[in-house]
């Protein structure tokens, strides 16, 4: 897998005290997280937020972006360009690793099954984090209901598994709110992350993905990210934050004095 990325510069204003909301990696603790995306973009929309908030604390993030495009259907020029802007995201928010596991973009569904839990066991024995973003499984891209389920097979809970104590799905816009209402499950969210310092980066980031941002009101627009960032933010009274699923938690001793 390629890779590419490195720690950006810091240019948010520190972290604010006295907040009671979701502080991950708060109490010390050093936090490894592993942020799969389907497509490039995905882990901004997602949580790119929460990713500038934990590299703020000093907290270790990888970033694997599981497809990219291939011709006739994406000119190679077009793929160079998602996948510098990529590169410069994940610089600015300050993620340490990027993988491109470089699958076929929308085809996820015409592989053979082990193929791609294969390519999900290999990257988690590789980066064995502590901590895993998935994208939600009730989007309506199939990519993302592939990665979701691949994902899922990887991190059962067998003895090599055995560090991962936090699996969260984020939501992504103009696919996690599509889907037929009643016939897909929903995104209910029980875990917010408080992004109000770090909203401006997640923003900056997303203008780097140029070729797929379109003008208000599209829902991949720089005021519709900010407005679910805020909307999400008052479902928790603070300015700004992002919304998870909570998949699996594990408290316990294998936590190596976390948060709990």
């Amino acid at each position: 897998m390629g890779r590419a990325g490195a720690p950006g510069g810091d240019a948010d204003a520190p972290p604010q005290t006295g907040t009671t909301h979701t502080r991950p990696g708060d109490r010390g603790c050093n936090v490894k997280l592993l942020v799969i995306a389907p497509h490039p973009d995905d882990e901004v929309l997602g949580c790119g937020g929460t990713i500038r908030r934990l590299t703020h604390q000093g907290q270790t993030v990888h970033l694997a972006i599981v497809t990219r495009g291939w011709e006739p259907l994406f000119p190679e020029s077009q793929v160079r360009q998602v996948r510098q802007e990529a590169q410069a995201a994940s610089k600015l928010l300050g993620v340490a690793d990027l993988s491109f596991l470089d699958l076929p973009v929308t085809r996820l569904s015409l592989l053979p099954e082990h193929e791609l839990n294969g390519a999900m066991t290999r990257l988690l024995d590789e980066v064995r984090p502590d901590w895993v973003m998935l994208p939600f499984v009730g989007d309506l891209h199939e990519d993302h209901r592939q990665v979701f389920n691949a994902a899922m097979v990887a991190l059962r809970p067998l003895p090599n598994r055995l560090g991962v104590t936090r699996i969260l799905c984020y939501e992504t816009l103009s696919e996690t709110h599509w889907h037929l209402p009643g016939a897909e499950p929903a995104f209910q969210p029980q875990v917010f992350v408080d992004i109000s310092d770090h909203l401006a980066a997640k923003l900056e980031a997303l203008r780097c993905y140029q070729s797929q941002l379109y003008p208000w009101p599209a829902a991949r627009s720089l005021a519709a990210v900010e407005a679910l960032a805020r909307f999400r933010g008052t479902c928790v009274h603070c300015e700004a934050a992002e919304a998870f699923m909570l998949v699996r938690e594990v408290i316990g001793e294998r936590q190596g004095g976390g948060p709990f």
